[in-house]
């Protein structure tokens, strides 16, 4: 794909787009893209053409606000909808993190597990307990947003804890570790036990400053990278900084960074976090967590760009007129 040096300037898009200006375009972009098409997700490919791939980080979250701005034009999406897509996404968002941290559930497996309550013949209960409980940590997530409550030692705690809740790590639950870790395949050593008090109470103040003049994606890649590099617990920093991740990221009004569990991408994911603890280099994985937030921006505006609804009437104007303008 071609890399842009710079996105195109959208500040008089959408200035002044009235019920009946935003129902026309919708008529012409149904005309134009969503009647010849099967499945949203074969908008995609229109949408990357509309929102090209960005060289510079700035330009990237640019690009990020305005397909914020776009999912905007449609909230407040239809309850039973979003419903379905946040269903479907938290299935797959539990699916990808703990294929990072090595479980083998398949996509279909993890749903049939936390959906269905089904085991799977061959996989092991601590893989099902996981899946479980990644699945109620993201029910409690999406608790904490909805209660605009803001990340803290608390809430970090918390989720930890429903990590855990089951399985052989149990008893670590929300509790930070009193022993000396190392993590596989990295250089990079944690902190020494005794450090991590102090340095979660620094990762809160880190937050807090951050938090008034960085970008949500920004700020949302530097705290998960800070805390997987505290590795505050014996078990279950990966999926903990993830969660602690898109709490940041849904507070903003941003979608989950689903980072893909396979292979190249958890090695890229790796990668991206030893520059940052071992180079003190945050560009990279600031890079590939925006590059997921792009993904789920886009995702979104493809499933709910074709609502044919009656309260769909007189949403998504901004978003039909950035498409027609891109054509």
């Amino acid at each position: 794909m071609t890399l842009s040096k710079k996105p195109k300037s959208s500040e008089a898009i959408g200035a002044h787009i009235t019920l009946g200006h935003a129902a026309a375009l919708r008529q012409a972009f149904f005309e134009r893209v969503l009647s010849h098409i099967n499945s949203p997700m074969e908008l995609l490919p229109a949408l990357e053409r509309a929102f090209p791939v960005y060289a510079a980080l700035p330009d990237t979250l640019a690009q990020l606000d305005d397909l914020k701005r776009c999912l905007d034009s449609f909230r407040p999406l239809n309850a039973a909808q979003l419903e379905r897509l946040q269903a479907a996404w938290d299935t797959e968002y539990t699916y990808e993190s703990n294929r990072i941290e090595g479980n083998t559930l398949t996509l279909s497996e993890t749903s049939l597990v936390i959906n269905e309550g089904i085991t799977v013949a061959g996989k092991t209960i601590d893989e099902h307990l996981e899946a479980i409980n990644h699945k109620e940590a993201v029910g409690y997530l999406r608790g904490i947003v909805s209660g605009e409550q803001d990340v803290s030692e608390w809430t970090i705690k918390c989720l930890h804890e429903l990590i855990l809740k089951n399985g052989k790590n149990h008893d670590d639950r929300g509790r930070y570790r009193s022993v000396p870790v190392s993590i596989t395949g990295t250089s990079y050593v944690p902190p020494q036990p005794w450090q991590v008090p102090k340095l979660m109470e620094e990762l809160i103040g880190h937050y807090q400053a951050k938090k008034t003049h960085l970008h949500p994606v920004e700020l949302a890649a530097d705290i998960h990278a800070e805390l997987v590099g505290i590795h505050p617990f014996i078990d279950g920093n990966g999926r903990t900084s993830r969660l602690v991740m898109n709490l940041i990221l849904l507070r903003a009004g941003f979608p989950i960074a689903n980072i893909s569990g396979d292979r190249a991408t958890r090695l890229d994911y790796y990668n991206s976090l030893n520059a940052s603890h071992i180079d003190h280099n945050d560009e990279p994985f600031r890079v590939l967590v925006a590059r997921y937030v792009r993904d789920g921006l886009f995702r979104y505006l493809a499933m709910v760009s074709g609502n044919a609804g009656q309260d769909a009437e007189g949403k998504g104007g901004y978003f039909y007129e950035r498409m027609a303008a891109a054509k």
